[in-house]
């Protein structure tokens, strides 16, 4: 078992450091312990999902170290919160790589977090590896050194999963409200593009800023255009007033949410009432993959749910894995070495593997090709994943999954 103390640091959940003795402590190319920072959000609008995404790091990480290390070396984890905040969030990264000298950042949840932390990334030739959607995340200049790992779906792929599910379910009047940020505004365009490219009109778009006590006249704007469905960009804060507020109007609207935003929090603030019938998208994991049923048991022994209600903690599941198989392939935690490893361990060909520790062996005979618990886990040269979607409905109070959709 490994031996955990916390750190002295002012953010909730934050300091968790796997620790070894200070002596022993080396980065790169040396002989001591790797350092990983996990950035999560363990506080703010991502909370639902932080906690989970950072023990399924450690969890990884224990697997590893008690396989023997990746590239013979053990592996600290340093745990801090985002806060689901842009500031605060640099101001961690900036602790993880200036004081504790961490390798590689993992577990950025907002896309304005991660627009935010690569830029620190990449001037320490670090790699971030991040669940947010924002499409500037694949690119330059955010993107510039290749050192930015996407395990979500873009915004723009989850635009046309709303797009296919509009088709499906008949609608014809589709209308678009959006959080002001990269993301919310991503995933709106991202669905206007598909939805224009089908042949069809969007008959209103709103953009509204966050952090307001009310909604009501942006929506009342949106309502006025007599959609029968309307699509957000949102988070699960704006989402509840902007819910509640629609549901006092009386107006019979549809909604899609993504499902950050529409998830059983949702559900518990606003009554099976309110919810009823709202479509919930977001993307699924690898769910019959030998990788999941170890995420999944992991998952449960840490959080006493199941694996799927957190599709967020496998993708950091994946991140911990993958990295540690690149550490082992490259036989070095130096970077730049790593990196160029990530595609070879992750992407077909080779022999499929579901651990670190089959990876591990596998990797003595020739190279391998690691099945994740969020994805097939096959990077693009953008450096992005490309997950189904599961279409959720909410049905007496619950989520039900009615079908997936394939992008």
């Amino acid at each position: 078992m490994l031996d955990r103390r916390t750190l002295l640091t002012g953010a909730a959940g934050a300091g968790l450091l796997l620790s070894a003795p200070a002596a022993l402590r080396a980065q790169g190319g040396g002989s001591g312990p790797i350092r990983i920072g996990a950035l999560n959000p363990i506080t703010g609008s991502g909370s639902p999902y932080g906690s989970g995404m950072q023990k399924m790091i450690v969890a990884v990480a224990e697997a590893v170290n008690a396989a023997g290390g990746a590239a013979g070396r053990k592996i600290e984890i340093v745990a801090e919160d985002t806060q689901t905040n842009p500031q605060a969030a640099v101001l961690a990264a900036k602790k993880l790589i200036e004081a504790n000298k961490v390798q590689a950042i993992l577990g950025t949840f907002a896309s304005g977090v991660s627009l935010a932390v690569i830029p620190l990334c990449n001037d320490a030739g670090i790699p971030l590896f991040h669940v947010s959607g924002a499409p500037a995340l694949s690119t330059p200049p955010a993107n510039a050194k290749g050192l930015g790992f996407r395990f979500q779906a873009t915004n723009d792929r989850f635009g046309r999963a709303f797009a296919e599910i509009c088709t499906r379910e008949g609608f014809k009047r589709p209308a678009t409200m959006a959080f002001n940020n990269a993301s919310g505004i991503g995933n709106t365009e991202g669905f206007a593009r598909a939805w224009k490219a089908k042949g069809g009109q969007v008959v209103e778009s709103v953009v509204y800023e966050p952090n307001q006590a009310t909604y009501r006249s942006e929506l009342m704007k949106v309502l006025a255009a007599k959609p029968d469905v309307i699509v957000t960009g949102s988070y699960l804060a704006d989402t509840t007033i902007i819910l509640r507020e629609w549901f006092q109007s009386g107006q019979n609207v549809r909604w899609i949410i993504p499902g950050w935003a529409a998830n059983p929090e949702l559900i518990k603030a606003l009554g099976p009432d309110v919810t009823e019938g709202i479509i919930s998208v977001e993307s699924i994991s690898n769910e019959g993959s030998g990788a999941f049923k170890l995420y999944e048991a992991d998952y449960q022994k840490a959080m006493k749910q199941p694996g799927t209600a957190n599709t967020y903690a496998a993708m950091t599941w994946d991140m911990m894995t993958v990295l540690a198989l690149a550490i082992e392939a490259a036989g070095t935690a130096e970077m730049p070495a790593v990196v160029a490893k990530l595609r070879e361990v992750a992407n077909p060909p080779g022999t499929a593997v579901s651990s670190f520790a089959e990876g591990k062996a596998a990797l003595k005979a020739g190279k391998i090709n690691f099945e994740g618990a969020s994805s097939a886990l096959d990077f693009d040269q953008y450096g992005d994943v490309t997950p189904n979607f599961g279409a959720s409905f909410v049905t007496g109070g619950k989520l039900v999954r009615r079908y997936v959709v394939e992008i």
